[in-house]
Order: structure tokens, then C-alpha cells, then sequence
């Protein structure tokens, strides 16, 4: 078996003898900065058909072509868990997204709560941090970032069948209630925390856990 030490997320089916074209930015990435030749190995996932190893066929600087040849770990996703988060500075923001796509996370909400610092996101630039962090990992899958929204229409539109829990920064060390099976998702919240307002609505309908007696920096 070729040795191959690129991570590559791909936009193709993939499957035993299936030529996967590139992109011009793949195709800069692979031959231009990774120095690969044709004949060399990459490994390629698309989120759906797990990772296979494949050979450079076709070697340009705006363009290339793979060939799949085995299957080298099959699709494994991550449980029904999705991730409620209030965007804060723009570094940390990309941090929560990497972190989150690495930890597992099915899916990834910005949500901008009454306290929230950042009222836009770019979204594709997070989905560019969620790719990036699959390849580096050694996932299989990569969460869907979606568009941020307010946090009371999101819960206005909530799923009665996912658990929604709720991380509460208010409550003390030791107040933890049995958490809920999955489907669920975690709700975190922004550097000042969440108002009255979103508590109160929040313990209405989530399940509130504590975050320990000390309140970590955003």
C-alpha cells in the first residue's frame, strides 16, 4: 500500500475506481505546496462514503485529477448532537468551530442571543474552518455551519423530539440534572452571558447544567 500523509475533503462521490476531478485551489494545494507528483497517494473524504486512498493521475497548477483505489476507513458519523453557540471575537469564533467539528459535533448553530458581540458571521469561511479541521483530525464527516440566527427564533422553531441543553454559567457547582439521551444539542452562551429574559425561557424548556464554580474565558 502507497504511503499517503495528505488529508484531502472532496465535493465527489467516491468509490473503488471513481476519478475524483479538482478544483483549482485542490489542485494548487496538492502540486504546488504539498509538492505531490502523479503517482502519489492521497487520502480523500466527502462526509458520506468514508475515506479512500487515491492516486494522482493528472498533475497541473490549475488542475488535477485522482483515482480512487481502496477504501481505508469506513463513514463514521458522530451521534445526533448539534451545537448552540453565541459568536464571540473572530479568531476564538473559527476556534469553537474547529473544536467543535473535532469533538464530534453533527451540526453547528450561531446563535446571537441578547448579549451576543458579533451580529454577522461568515458562514463559508466557518464551513472552510469545519473542512479544515475534518482533514487534519482524521474524520470522516464534516458538520453543516449554518447561518446565524436569533436565539429566540431558534427555540420558537424548536424540534419537540431533540433535547435542547442548556449550559448555565448561573448555576453552582453540583446542580446537574441527569442529561437526555440524543437526539439533543448543547446551548452555550456569549462573554457576558445570557440575560434574564433567555434564562428564564431557557429553564422552561432545556435541561440546565452547570459550568463549575469558575467561569472560563471565552
Amino acid at each position: 500500500m502507497k504511503g499517503a500523509k495528505v488529508r484531502l475533503y472532496v465535493d465527489q462521490p467516491l468509490g473503488e475506481g471513481q476519478l475524483v476531478p479538482l478544483s483549482r485551489d485542490q489542485a494548487h494545494y496538492l502540486f504546488s505546496v504539498m509538492r505531490l507528483n502523479a503517482g502519489d497517494s492521497v487520502l480523500v473524504f466527502n462526509g458520506q462514503d468514508g475515506e479512500w486512498r487515491a492516486d494522482v493521475v493528472e498533475a497541473g497548477k490549475r488542475r488535477g485529477v485522482l483515482y480512487c483505489e481502496e477504501q481505508t476507513k469506513p463513514q463514521l458519523n458522530p451521534p445526533d448532537l448539534w451545537l448552540l453557540f453565541a459568536p464571540i471575537k473572530k479568531s476564538r469564533t473559527d476556534f469553537i468551530v474547529e473544536k467543535a467539528t473535532e469533538l464530534g459535533a453533527a451540526r453547528i448553530f450561531p446563535v446571537q442571543t441578547d448579549f451576543t458581540n458579533a451580529e454577522r458571521i461568515r458562514r463559508d469561511r466557518l464551513q472552510a474552518h469545519a473542512v479544515e479541521a475534518a482533514e487534519q483530525c482524521g474524520g470522516t464527516y464534516v458538520p453543516p455551519v449554518e447561518d446565524i440566527r436569533k436565539l429566540n427564533a431558534v427555540l420558537d422553531d424548536w424540534p419537540e423530539e431533540r433535547a435542547l441543553i442548556f449550559c448555565d454559567e448561573a448555576l453552582t457547582a453540583g446542580s446537574v440534572s441527569k442529561l437526555p439521551p440524543s437526539p439533543a444539542a448543547i446551548l452555550i452562551g456569549p462573554e457576558g452571558g445570557f440575560s434574564e429574559t433567555e434564562r428564564s425561557r431557557l429553564r422552561g424548556m432545556a435541561t440546565s447544567v452547570s459550568l463549575g464554580p469558575r467561569i472560563l474565558r471565552a
